[in-house]
């Protein structure tokens, strides 16, 4: 399978997103259910969103859209943000739903799994 230019970029966007939530961010996530739970519930919308509202979303990779997403949250939002903040939560959640797609972070194995 080819990967264009597109997806390239956004994979690297999305794996630098996650290395700036950091080891404590989704240490906190691994040991905290309810900020597991918020993150899923927030994965659940991401998901809806571009599934639903975005025009013609089935013929872009997937990893495209979500990075996509995620820049206009950061673009449109302060940039002082915590992994506990709404904005952090939709950002985590953007990157567990990019892990699902195969999406690496730079510095960090792998995201956790919240079972």
């Amino acid at each position: 399978m080819r990967v264009t230019w597109y997806e390239t970029t956004a994979r690297q966007w999305i794996s630098e997103l996650s290395d700036r939530i950091g080891v404590a961010g989704w240490a906190a996530l691994a040991v905290t259910p309810a900020l597991a739970a918020e993150v899923d519930q927030h994965g659940a919308a991401v998901r809806d969103i571009l599934l639903l509202g975005v025009e013609g979303g089935g013929t872009v990779a997937a990893v495209v859209l979500l990075a996509s997403y995620a820049r206009g949250l950061v673009d449109h939002h302060s940039p002082d943000w915590s992994p506990t903040s709404w904005l952090g939560l939709r950002l985590m959640a953007v990157c567990r739903l990019a892990h699902a797609h195969d999406v690496r972070p730079l510095s960090t194995p792998a995201l956790p799994e919240v079972n």
